[in-house]
């Protein structure tokens, strides 16, 4: 077999999956599971053997293609289903098959009480295969199929504890939010086919030369608004804190390696599109460096440690968006904090899924506290993707996300200096409320309540519990430790390894392409500074939850804590512009409808109703009428026709 048959393989083993589980009925509840998982297992193989033969080949060399058939074959239309495999869609399938199935192996463990626990796999498995669609098609025709696919996956992963009113809200919120970031993807295929004729990646990307600058422009705004919708960047990102309640393996998949990242990926691979549009690659620099800032604060005032991680995951997807903006001085650089991102924050999530797991799945810090005496592998764990992501020196975070911090600079003038200082500051706020999250969590007096009694639904965080189970914190089972483990071995070694010989920028450059930039000092000047930065912030945060005793309810804070406890009025915003702008539409429509439309309707209807009432007067029944009629039309077509013949 030829290795470019094996690429569907990469889609169709999840994808059977997801078919089997969700078709398969009761009979496979005790073992649905494992088959999942299996067949996740099987699409990581797959890619191992693809990676393996791609490293054998030259670096021009490694794309490969398979076409399985013609999907819409008409006259001058032509899509069909075929896949392109390079170093890029390379590195998101590693990504997602790896992170995914150890994401997999976990829910074994965490959904081992839930009766529902075949559907979820099966719902896993969709994700999978959708997401690896999104990443190995050979056209954006095929690719929002996937991207759709994904769409519908998050909302039933979000959604799958739909008893809760908060999950299934939830679940339609990210719907419908990503629905307005998909509108931009299929107008800007739409502009594609207009303008190439196509929608295939390389006949796209090879003819933007021949393309004017504003209908580039355009296709690139449009690109970014579907990347702000399923990379959570402002102003799409509203959807992102809530999608915490769905179970905490979802939040580690979508925030770790699939959804969150398909934005980014879908900016550098249309690359060549924002190289020739400046006006829309300034718009990604500043979506993501708006975003940066926004997650982070969003994130230090959060007791949640669920959505503290996904203000973390905003911000950090911001980091990658900027560096995307960059163009070719970062896509490189985007690509690996995406990657080592994907190994910390899996890491994190299901920390805090472990952290949940023992403490009666309470996800307020403020009841935690000591946990490191309890849950030894888990405070090892967590803590070393706390060190990666705040940017620890020698970690993962501190060899990707430095070099995003250079490439900032090396934009160059005041630009440059601007977004360095976003980005140093972004990285300041990340030691803080990374900080704050560990010394909540596993330092300090303990600081457990009873369990809330399941009537007090209406308990509030920081309110004293009913009484109920006190917890109990235990490490958890090894189907979650090890995962955990793995993903920490990730978080440790993999920056220094794709920084060993600039090897991941090798790698990536025959589709990226790179520019080392000039910045306008020196890397080793602004390593320093990133790291007492770093120093700057995790001092703060320990001076104010280290040194001090954290209270069990949340102080009442300052204007700017309050409003970060409410996500920066993300939702009020929304709630203004669009719930209430739609209400004032919808009602402006109406009035139009029925003043303009009805009226015109309802006013012809009456004028043919009165004409035809007076008609009906002339059909009074009496012979003399009639003849009086004809004598006077006869009497006027005479009169006419003299007066014709005078003139």
């Amino acid at each position: 077999m030829e290795t470019e048959n094996l690429i569907a393989l990469l889609v169709a083993a999840p994808l059977l999956g997801a078919a089997v589980l969700l078709c398969g009925g009761r009979r496979l509840d005790r073992a649905g599971h494992w088959l999942g998982t299996l067949l996740a297992a099987a699409s990581f193989a797959v890619g191992a053997v693809l990676f393996a033969d791609m490293l054998g080949r030259g670096a021009e060399e490694r794309t490969l293609h398979q076409r399985l058939f013609s999907w819409v074959p008409v006259e001058g239309f032509q899509a069909d289903i075929a896949f392109q495999l390079d170093q890029l869609s390379m590195t998101f399938v590693l990504l997602i098959t790896g992170v995914g199935t150890l994401i997999h192996v976990y829910s074994i463990g965490y959904m081992e009480h839930d009766e529902r626990r075949r559907r979820f796999f099966g719902y896993l498995n969709l994700f999978l295969a959708a997401m690896l669609l999104l990443v190995v098609a050979d056209n954006y025709l095929l690719l929002y199929f996937g991207w759709e696919g994904v769409g519908l996956a998050s909302y039933l992963l979000i959604g799958f504890w739909q008893h809760k009113p908060s999950a299934a809200t939830a679940a339609k919120k990210a719907f419908l939010v990503n629905r307005v970031g998909d509108i931009g993807l299929s107008v800007a295929i739409m502009l594609m086919f207009t303008t190439f004729g196509t929608f295939t990646f390389g006949p796209v990307l090879g003819a933007t030369g021949g393309a004017s600058e504003g209908m580039l422009t355009a296709i690139g705004l449009m690109l970014l608004l579907a990347a702000c919708g399923k990379s959570a960047q402002v102003p799409l990102q509203s959807w992102l804190g809530d999608a915490m309640e769905g179970p905490t393996p979802v939040s580690a998949l979508i925030h770790a390696a699939t959804m969150v990242t398909a934005g980014v990926y879908l900016i550098t691979r249309s690359g060549a599109i924002f190289n020739a549009a400046p006006d829309a690659q300034l718009a990604v620099v500043v979506v993501g460096a708006v975003t940066l800032l926004f997650g982070a604060i969003v994130g230090c005032a959060k007791d949640d440690i669920k959505k503290a991680l996904a203000g973390s995951t905003m911000s950090q997807i911001g980091y990658m968006v900027l560096a995307a903006g960059l163009g070719p001085i970062g896509y490189a650089f985007a690509i690996m904090h995406l990657v080592t991102h994907g190994f910390f924050k899996a890491g994190l999530f299901l920390g805090a899924g472990s952290v949940m797991h023992g403490m009666n799945d309470e996800v307020d810090m403020r009841r935690y506290g000591g946990l490191r005496k309890y849950m030894p592998v888990t405070f090892v764990t967590f803590g070393l993707g706390y060190l990666a992501i705040i940017g620890f020196p020698g970690l993962s975070g501190f060899w990707s996300k430095d070099k995003i911090i250079e490439a900032a600079f090396a934009k160059g003038g005041t630009e440059g200096w601007i977004l360095g200082a976003v980005t140093l500051l972004g990285a300041g706020i990340t030691a803080y409320y990374m900080t704050r999250v560990m010394l909540m969590t596993f330092f300090g007096e303990k600081r457990w309540q009873p369990a809330p009694d399941p009537a007090a639904a209406d308990v509030e965080p920081g309110a004293e519990a009913a009484p109920g189970r006190m917890p109990h914190p235990h490490e958890s089972p090894k189907s979650m430790t090890i995962p955990m483990i793995l993903l920490a071995f990730g978080s440790v070694f993999a920056g220094g390894l794709f920084s060993l010989n600039s090897a991941f920028v090798n790698w990536l450059k025959p589709v990226t392409d790179f520019d080392h930039g000039h910045p306008p000092v020196s890397a080793a000047v602004i390593t320093a500074s990133t790291v007492v930065v770093l120093l700057v912030g995790v001092g703060i945060a320990y001076a104010q939850y280290g040194r001090k005793p954290v209270p069990v309810a949340a102080p009442r804070g300052s204007l700017l804590t309050r409003a970060a406890r409410r996500d920066l009025f993300q939702d009020d915003v929304n709630h203004v512009v669009l719930v209430r702008g739609g209400e004032h539409l919808t009602r402006s429509l109406v009035y139009v409808d029925h003043t303009l439309v009805d009226g015109v309707v309802n006013g012809t209807a009456a004028a043919m109703g009165g004409l035809s009432g007076r008609m009906r007067q002339l059909q009074n029944g009496f012979a003399r009428s009639y003849a009086v009629s004809m004598f006077g039309g006869a009497a006027v077509l005479i009169a006419a026709t003299l007066l014709m013949r005078a003139v």
